[in-house]
């Protein structure tokens, strides 16, 4: 342990830039999957530019209430097939799921496949619920 310590008062330069690296290289991870929006900010983005929710939960969590208009495609069709929203390759599209966790990878898929504005909304349909958002329910 003392080494440790003797090591870390002697390179506080390396060891600052090592900690800086390892923050960039995390910041840089998480915008190629998309731009994170609270759920008020992705209602503003799909109102003004004609964007699209894409809800990703699967059918049951869907019917059980989803945001109205929005996508509903599941996680594993989008990620075989990102065509299914070749109509939306250049307005915004927002990825909705359960909690704002599992939409990461396919924004980055999304980002790779040449989609221009993609995000995923924090927190998910979980965040939009306790905001008491509007929700509709097919049964």
């Amino acid at each position: 342990m003392a080494l440790y310590i003797e090591f870390l008062t002697q390179q506080w330069l390396l060891v600052a830039a090592l900690l800086a690296v390892a923050v960039m290289l995390f910041m840089h991870e998480t915008r190629k999957s998309g731009t994170s929006l609270t759920p008020q900010q992705a209602i503003n983005v799909i109102n003004a530019e004609q964007g699209v929710f894409v809800d990703m939960r699967d059918t049951a969590e869907f019917r059980a209430g989803h945001i109205a208009d929005a996508m509903h495609i599941p996680t594993s069709k989008l990620m075989a097939n990102t065509g299914l929203l070749e109509n939306y390759r250049d307005k915004p599209i927002v990825l909705v799921c359960k909690m704002g966790q599992s939409a990461g990878a396919v924004g980055k898929k999304l980002n790779a496949d040449g989609y221009a504005n993609v995000n995923i909304m924090r927190g998910g349909m979980l965040e939009w619920t306790n905001l008491q958002l509007p929700v509709v329910n097919n049964g």
